[in-house]
């Protein structure tokens, strides 16, 4: 016969399905998690393989390039050659850094052959010689022909952290292509919607340092996939042992 009276073991059944029940839930959560990480890490890894197939093709001309943006709205890191005339003096200032220095990323109009421009990331110069009078070694009058990557426009502010753009100081903390133009002076009407990072061709006087892409997407989905499915399976174990113990009457 029994010691423990039935009502109290009866007592204890209520509480061991509503702790299977959260854990089953709980346990929901945390598969759901890693399986989004999954698919995230597909994901990333077709991204990836698209940029090196991309950064790998030929260059093509800036109007096939137009095309493509037209048709997809996405041309990011596709090689492209454009002949034009820098305008100088409407640089724009990007705050960057590059090999452990702070300055800026020199954003140049380039004047074309049917009347648009297109801002061309020139490269980056030390944060003292922003000024333009400091490097005009650099200051490439004429024609010239590049060959860089296409870059997508961005459609808004990227993170709320970022300050916002000093357009009266000409310093630019995120690459607002319109505001840049309309900041220089230069009808939107006219600009080319993308931006073009030039390829590291020296410039005369070693500034701006050019070919300053940086591609490095960070791929950590499968060690956050791992984490979540690590710890659906500890509290899977956890909720095992637990509920295989009988119950203790209270």
């Amino acid at each position: 016969m029994s010691s423990v009276p039935n009502s109290i073991a009866d007592g204890s059944k209520p509480k061991r399905a509503l702790a299977l029940g959260l854990g089953l839930v709980l346990i929901g959560i945390l598969l759901a998690l890693g399986t989004w990480q999954v698919q995230r890490l597909h994901w990333k890894e077709g991204l990836l393989q698209n940029i090196d197939q991309r950064t790998h093709s030929a260059p093509l001309p800036l109007a096939e390039v137009e095309k493509q943006f037209a048709a997809t709205g996405d041309v990011d890191y596709t090689p492209v050659t454009v002949t034009g005339t820098f305008r100088h003096a409407d640089e724009r200032h990007f705050y960057a850094t590059w090999e452990g220095d702070a300055g800026f990323n020199v954003y140049t109009p380039l004047d074309l052959d049917d009347g648009r421009y297109v801002l061309v990331n020139r490269g980056f110069v030390p944060y003292d010689l922003k000024s333009a009078a400091k490097r005009l070694k650099g200051q490439i009058a004429g024609k010239v022909s590049l060959t860089g990557l296409a870059r997508n426009p961005l459609p808004g502010k990227p993170s709320m952290m970022l300050p916002d753009n000093d357009l009266t100081k000409n310093i630019f903390y995120w690459k607002d292509r319109d505001a840049m133009a309309m900041s220089a002076g230069l009808p939107l009407a006219k600009l080319v919607p993308i931006f073009i990072d030039a390829n590291a061709a020296a410039n005369p006087g070693g500034l701006p340092v050019g070919g300053v892409t940086i591609i490095d997407l960070p791929n950590s989905h499968l060690q956050y996939a791992m984490t979540w499915y690590g710890l659906a399976a500890t509290l899977a174990v956890v909720l095992f042992l637990r509920l295989r113990r009988p119950a203790k009457p209270e």
